[in-house]
């Protein structure tokens, strides 16, 4: 998807970019019957403390409700492309043969009109979903379930995509997009092809106002708090961490320190980790 970019009429808008939207309905409201009350959090946990900083405020959303399961068989045809506030992929409008209607993740490539299929007889083609046993080996895949009939919980994001590398057992061997190797249970489904939305890394926010609008706070430095608030805070003037490296507002070492445990139970899963040389 193309970006449009402004003239700099202004400073924030010298460098503002946004997405041209190329295929998406923008005149197109939700359907009503698959979106759900989103209410807002603020980061703030059922005892009403801050546990993630940085969110609060942001325009009203309503949450549309994504079929990651795929679990009705069948063709459906694609009714329309929409944006989707909640995620950074753009989601389709499909209706079944029966009248049912569901949003599913848009792939890369789908477009208004297109028929889509979910079943172990599917063609591989973008946006048909299937079990992972009848994809052939070296399929560009993504939306994959890690667990058989829980939805599709890996590979969601805006113009990621992971590969099927082999298949041995009970198990498929699958590249992430991260370059992890990894082992899925061959009854699991996955989507054919990449996600959509390619250029949604690429675009530059601008300007604070437009973050608050997505409903992200401020961040601020260590550095200028008070010792109190922080370990980097303090001191006359600009001072140093006076520590080995940075650390977190905790005291947690802020760059490198590995946080997975040794023996997490899921390790038998993982062929080679992302950061393997």
């Amino acid at each position: 998807m193309a970006i449009r970019k402004y003239k700099p009429t202004t400073p924030a808008r010298r460098h503002m970019t946004v997405s041209k939207f190329e295929g998406i309905d923008k005149k197109a409201k939700p359907e009503r019957s698959l979106t759900e009350v989103l209410n807002k959090k603020g980061g703030r946990n059922n005892y009403g403390r801050i546990t993630v900083r940085h969110r609060g405020g942001g325009g009203k959303k309503i949450y549309r409700i994504i079929d990651f399961k795929r679990d009705k068989e069948g063709q459906a045809t694609v009714l329309r492309l929409e944006y989707d506030p909640n995620r950074s992929a753009n989601i389709a409008l499909i209706q079944y043969e029966d009248g049912t209607k569901a949003y599913i993740i848009a792939q890369s490539g789908l477009k208004a009109g297109d028929v889509v299929e979910s079943g172990p007889a599917a063609d591989i083609k973008p946006g048909n979903c299937l079990p992972i046993a009848n994809i052939p080996v070296g399929t560009v895949i993504s939306c994959i379930e890690l667990h058989v009939g829980r939805g599709a919980q890996l590979v969601r994001a805006a113009g990621q995509q992971a590969q099927l590398m082999a298949k041995e057992g009970a198990y498929a061997q699958v590249r992430l997009p991260s370059g992890e190797y990894r082992l899925i249970k061959m009854e699991c489904r996955a989507v054919i092809g990449q996600i959509g939305n390619e250029d949604h890394g690429n675009i530059h926010i601008g300007k604070a106002g437009r973050k608050r609008h997505m409903g992200i706070r401020p961040t601020v430095r260590g550095s200028v708090m008070n010792p109190n608030d922080h370990p980097h805070g303090g001191g006359e003037g600009r001072a140093p961490i006076g520590r080995p490296g940075p650390v977190t507002p905790w005291g947690k070492p802020a760059l490198g320190y590995k946080t997975r445990k040794k023996k997490n139970r899921t390790e038998k899963f993982i062929v080679r980790h992302r950061n393997a040389k």
